[in-house]
């Protein structure tokens, strides 16, 4: 049976991997049900702490005419559905005020995103809900300034708060990663996750949507690790030239075991 303290305290165990990861929208329901059976299958061989992670709506997308994802009633609906079946933790994100009260209903973990995490009512909404949220550090931002993001999370009552570095802004349509980040936004005392698929996201770099360069996400997650990073947040799909989000920076599900052997062996070794 899931539990919020349970998953709380496995997530702040430094011992084990932590690994976020999913689709990076909710396509269909057969999709997030096989990519969570081979992700827990896998993870439970390597001794990795596993949560599914997907999104029921896109708010961010480059262009007005991308796929957003199901909405938030058929969305969630899913989401209930995989933690039943597959009893693991999920993570979703949330856009409005009013959304964060209604994951909060099926999320073990709602997330703040990147381009959002300065927004104070959506932060207090969050956090009331009284469920562990995870806040991905904008790429507007130096490391230094989620302290202050904390603040306002920790002001407004949140006790269990995941950040998650996923790069900064550097020049037009690229983001650069430095990992002098990890030490600095671990001395919040808060758990910090790593977005390795995010990080090497070229946004709008493809004209109407956003590019990346996947085969540099697994490298930058091991050095992350090697930095002190709790976790890796990886979005990963059977196909990812035809994801209908993100496919770019997607890993190829069939790639992640020897990915995830690598980077328990980092983790394993600077542990």
């Amino acid at each position: 049976m899931l539990n919020d303290s349970a998953i709380w305290k496995s997530l702040q165990d430094k011992r084990r991997l932590t690994l976020i990861a999913g689709p990076c929208v909710i396509e269909s329901e057969k999709l997030c049900f096989d990519i969570a059976a081979t992700l827990k299958k896998t993870c439970a061989k390597l001794g990795i702490n596993y949560v599914f992670k997907a999104s029921f709506d896109k708010a961010n997308r480059t262009s007005g005419k991308s796929f957003r994802g199901p909405g938030l009633i058929e969305g969630l609906t899913v989401l209930a559905r995989i933690r039943e079946k597959f009893e693991l933790p999920i993570l979703t994100d949330v856009h409005t005020e009013e959304q964060a009260g209604n994951a909060a209903e099926v999320a073990d973990i709602l997330q703040i995103p990147a381009f959002l995490c300065r927004q104070t009512d959506l932060i207090e909404a969050a956090v009331s809900t009284g469920k562990i949220v995870n806040i991905k550090k904008g790429q507007f931002l130096s490391p230094g300034e989620i302290a202050r993001v904390v603040d306002k999370a920790r002001s407004g009552g949140g006790k269990k708060i995941l950040l998650t570095e996923r790069g900064t802004t550097f020049g037009y349509n690229n983001l650069v990663v430095d990992m002098r980040s990890i030490p600095i936004i671990s001395r919040t005392g808060c758990p910090i996750i790593f977005d390795a698929t995010h990080s090497v996201q070229l946004p709008g770099g493809g004209g109407d949507k956003s590019s990346g360069q996947r085969e540099f996400a697994p490298v930058l997650a091991r050095c992350a690790l090697a930095a002190g990073a709790n976790g890796i947040f990886i979005e990963t799909h059977p196909n990812p030239d035809k994801a209908l989000s993100d496919g770019p920076n997607m890993i190829a599900l069939a790639d992640m075991p020897a990915v995830l052997k690598s980077l328990i062996k980092v983790f394993e070794t600077v542990r």
